[in-house]
């Protein structure tokens, strides 16, 4: 094949984009029994594609392609998030609708993501804001509805006065509780609203995060937090009230504590509170103006109620207090300032007593904790509690619970009912319709999808000015009704999206169950670590709802999880526009092409860390592309290896099986920087040993060809290039992954051997001044010393012993025993070391190393080969040295 100039990387990336398309190489079949299921979480439509987006979606095409080559069936999907506010927030400042506005961006977008090469099967792509989608959406809302886990009621919600929506909690940011959409205070408003029941499914989701070992771990964690699983008691305090006495149970997880109460507190928003504020001006003004529950310190105000202590009568005085919530516990609570730091702060605050009833079990003094500068948390043995006095907090806590009248053990969960209105148009219609004989009712499947209306520009909810579409008749009755003008969360939309791309054009279904069965659960998910809560534990829910109506035999959805890291600005911030350190993907790929900009950020760092954006690695990235290509165009891809014996030829192709199964290793990790490393490492390598003067021709078009395969999953297009310049049949993305044609399971060893004597080498040169050295001897340490290192390695204790025990090493002598010293001193991190035969042939090989680092030759001897004096000073793993100079 002739050779090519240059390197055009526009041209190449557009034919082979255009020969992976024309020959389907992306598509995986429906017939695909069992896929490598390979996913990143799809974008939402902005139109534009950040440096962010190009990692995460390099990262998932990287592995796909490198699980196709090693023989998978993949599937890799791409589709699109496309309701949202956003779009509507657009359509209005554009005089647009959101529609519109969401297909130019898709239709953007999707350039983008093709320019990239990502190898997608495009024929499976989904569009959630497209009807023949939600109206799956809806479906799915119906059959939960049926299944009990839909519920309607009012709630106090999340609003923001700008979006005009509600937000959930995970929406509302930072303490100044901003929208995290547009940055406005968000306020509190009572609306009915629809709901699925995430709570109905608090315990299993909560056990099953043991089970999900492929997770990272803070992502389980965050998990975990979430959903708050909290055991303690329940005990039921009667309050005093101007009018009446009400039972008011608290929740505790320190039941064993009850003695020390000193006051009760209420939530703000506790129906007793409430009822104070109507009695009492200062409790109404604290309620309405001075309440804050994210406040830095507590704050409450007293009321005109008490609460009996139900173990010790004692009357306590009620307050009203913004650190007791509504919907933890059951927004009131007993206060023991000396054992809880948040009660006592307040106590403090309030001139209440403090009184210690937890002593440290260790035996100290109750005098000894100092319960008025600080509370004692810690669990111990109750004082000042009675006929409580001496337990131990645990037991103490199970006797308080069966003694105490009406108390019972509980679990509470901060985990909340998923509210899924949302007052905005782009979304999917909840399929309900208001009926004033029957009440709310289900669209019937057979009507679905309940389509959205003509966009109209207005404030507030825009379904709510389409009359026309608004109000039509009752599917039971056939009544005059209105429908339901809340939209869907668009997490809704991305709950089960994973599950549709495996049948996307069935037309009675969400999804073919018995190939989603097959199929799932996904093999790995890539996606950003702002999605852990929100999204991860909707689609679990919703995937263990699916099992519990027969839809599905899977209960988890994702096997695996990666999130990936940021890409920051070269000043180590954040990218983004307001700080202007943002870098386009359109001019990387246009100046340096998509290769270089696919190759810079997946070797820059692991997957799931951050790092800076770099112009001068960029740059690399693309020296190293253009280097291999020439490498390509320049061997003779029908070379055979010449001289099975050229110990520098073994040496270069051990080292190229070597990198076969490291860059293997690691594209099994995801550990994409490595590989390329390692990739990179052996293609130095390569152009330093094709530059000698005695070169096999073979071994380095096998190298070339090795690197190309590696790096193939990486930089797709510049390796189809040098396929073909190497005859390669087919495409390299449809080629058989390379496996190791040498035994290397001692190469790390060999490494560390050829590398440690390079560098006793120099450091010789260096110390003895040595400017032009003209011959170099390498000596292996005799057979007997590594006879004595395997004894003292397998020795647990007396090394010395070990050694001089075996007969023929006791006839060494004084050699024998100093060395038998040696090893004892150094025990027991005792090196691993070749065998005496592997030691020297290993040394053979990199001989050439040596020569051309220092332009002399070198000879690897036997210790009873050499001198005496040189042999001597030999040891397993560290040869002896000797330069010669004139």
């Amino acid at each position: 094949m002739g050779r090519q100039n240059g390197y055009d990387h526009r041209e190449i990336e557009r034919r082979w984009q255009d020969q992976w398309d024309e020959a389907d190489v992306f598509r995986v079949p429906d017939d695909a029994e069992d896929p490598a299921y390979v996913l990143a979480m799809f974008p939402y439509t902005s139109g534009q594609l950040h440096m962010g987006h190009v990692r995460n979606y390099a990262i998932t095409d990287a592995l796909a392609r490198y699980r196709r080559m090693d023989g998978d069936e993949v599937l890799h999907p791409m589709g699109w998030d496309s309701f949202g506010l956003p779009a509507e927030n657009a359509a209005n400042e554009r005089d647009t609708n959101p529609r519109e506005w969401t297909e130019r961006c898709i239709e953007q977008m999707r350039e983008q993501f093709e320019a990239l090469g990502f190898g997608y099967d495009w024929d499976r792509e989904v569009t959630t804001c497209d009807p023949d989608y939600y109206r799956w959406n809806q479906w799915i809302f119906n059959r939960f509805r049926e299944a009990g886990l839909v519920e309607r009621q009012a709630a106090t919600v999340n609003w923001c006065p700008s979006c005009e929506t509600v937000l959930a909690d995970e929406q509302v940011e930072g303490e100044a509780e901003l929208c995290w959409r547009c940055d406005t205070p968000v306020e509190e408003r009572d609306l009915d609203q629809w709901f699925f029941r995430t709570t109905e499914y608090a315990d299993e989701l909560l056990e099953d995060i043991d089970e999900l070992d492929g997770w990272p771990t803070n992502v389980r964690d965050m998990q975990r937090n979430w959903i708050g699983r909290t055991e303690g008691a329940e005990v039921p305090f009667d309050v005093e009230t101007p009018d009446a006495t009400e039972t008011v149970r608290a929740f505790t997880t320190r039941l064993d504590t009850i003695h020390g109460a000193t006051f009760f507190a209420l939530a703000p928003d506790h129906p007793l509170a409430e009822a104070a504020a109507e009695r009492d001006d200062e409790v109404a003004h604290f309620v309405e103006h001075v309440a804050d529950p994210d406040g830095d310190e507590p704050q409450g105000v007293a009321t005109d109620m008490t609460a009996r202590n139900p173990v010790t009568g004692e009357e306590l005085p009620v307050f009203v207090a913004d650190f007791v919530l509504s919907d933890i516990g059951t927004g009131a609570l007993m206060a023991v300032p000396g054992h809880d730091e948040r009660d006592h702060a307040f106590a403090q605050s309030h001139d209440l007593p403090i009184r210690q009833v937890i002593a440290p079990e260790d035996g100290a003094d109750t005098e000894d904790v100092d319960i008025e500068a600080a509370p004692y948390t810690e669990d111990g043995v109750l004082v000042n509690s009675g006929e409580y006095d001496g337990l131990s907090s645990e037991p103490a806590r199970e006797r308080l619970t069966e003694e105490v009248d009406g108390a019972e053990s509980a679990v509470q969960y901060q985990l909340r009912d998923w509210g899924i209105s949302r007052q905005r148009y782009w979304g999917t219609p909840i399929p309900i319709v208001h009926c004033e004989e029957c009440g709310p009712v289900s669209v019937p499947d057979e009507r679905l999808p309940v389509e959205l209306p003509e966009f109209v520009h207005t404030t507030g909810n825009p379904l709510d000015a389409a009359e026309e579409w608004k109000h039509t008749e009752c599917p039971e009755c056939g009544g005059p009704a209105v429908r339901e003008t809340d939209t869907m969360d668009t997490f809704v939309d991305s709950s089960w999206y994973f599950l549709r791309f495996t049948s996307p054009d069935l037309d009675d279904a969400p999804f073919d169950v018995e190939r989603a069965n097959d199929w799932m659960p996904v093999d790995e998910y890539v996606g950003g670590v702002e999605h852990a809560v929100m999204h991860l534990l909707y689609s679990r829910f919703v995937t263990k709802a699916f099992a519990d109506l027969d839809l599905l035999d899977h209960r988890e959805p994702f096997e695996s999880l990666t999130t990936q890291g940021m890409v920051l600005g070269e000043d180590g911030a954040k990218m983004s526009k307001s700080r202007g350190n943002g870098v386009s993907p359109e001019r990387i790929v246009s100046e340096y092409g998509a290769d270089t900009a696919r190759l810079f950020v997946l070797r820059a760092a692991r997957p799931d860390k951050d790092f800076p954006w770099s112009e001068e690695g960029v740059r690399s990235s693309n020296s190293f592309l253009k280097r291999l290509l020439e490498m390509a165009r320049e061997v003779d891809p029908d070379a055979a290896a010449d001289d099975p014996d050229d110990p520098a030829a073994e040496y270069v192709a051990r080292e190229v099986a070597a990198t076969v199964e490291a860059a293997t290793d690691r594209f099994e990790e995801m550990e994409f920087n490595r590989a390329v490393q390692a990739i990179d490492e052996m293609v130095s390598l390569l152009v330093r040993y094709r530059d000698r003067d005695a070169v096999d021709s073979g071994v380095v078009a096998r190298g070339v060809e090795v690197a190309v395969k590696l790096l193939a999953p990486v930089a797709p297009h510049v390796c189809e290039e040098c396929w073909t310049a190497l005859d390669g049949e087919g495409f390299v993305a449809e080629a058989n992954w390379p496996t190791p044609d040498r035994d290397v399971s001692d190469h790390e060893q060999a490494v560390r051997l050829v590398e440690r004597t390079r560098e006793d080498v120099r450091d010789i040169v260096e110390v003895a001044g040595i400017e032009e050295p003209t011959a170099i001897d390498v000596v292996t340490a005799p057979e007997w010393m590594h006879d004595a290192l395997e004894l003292a390695r397998d020795d647990d204790g007396d090394v010395v012993g070990a050694v001089m025990s075996d007969g023929d090493l006791r006839e060494r002598g004084e050699a024998a025993a100093d060395y038998a010293k040696d090893l004892a001193a150094a025990a027991p991190a005792l090196p691993e070391a070749l065998a005496p035969d592997r030691e020297r042939a290993t040394l053979e090989r990199a001989a050439w190393l040596v020569e051309s680092e220092f332009d002399a030759p070198v000879r690897v001897l036997a210790a009873e080969e050499a001198d005496d004096d040189l042999a001597s000073k030999a040891e397993p793993g560290r040869p002896a040295i000797h330069v010669h100079e004139n």
